[in-house]
């Protein structure tokens, strides 16, 4: 059986030789670093450069690239 300590929020337990083990607490990620963990950066590039000629076509003002 487990508990949360009201006084301090770590797992308590009724074992005193084998206590829970403290959970975890992982910082808050951005979908910006989510994305980045699937990504490569040469993915992210093309994914990019996709993004930004459909933007231009539908605006109007695409670039003719070389």
């Amino acid at each position: 059986m487990e508990w949360d300590c009201p006084r301090c929020g770590l797992p308590g337990g009724l074992d005193p030789e084998n206590p829970p083990e403290p959970l975890r607490n992982e910082p808050y990620k951005t979908h910006l670093a989510y994305v980045k963990e699937r990504r490569t950066d040469e993915e992210g590039e093309a994914l990019l450069d996709e993004a930004l000629g459909t933007l231009r076509a539908r605006r109007g003002t695409a670039v003719v690239a070389d």
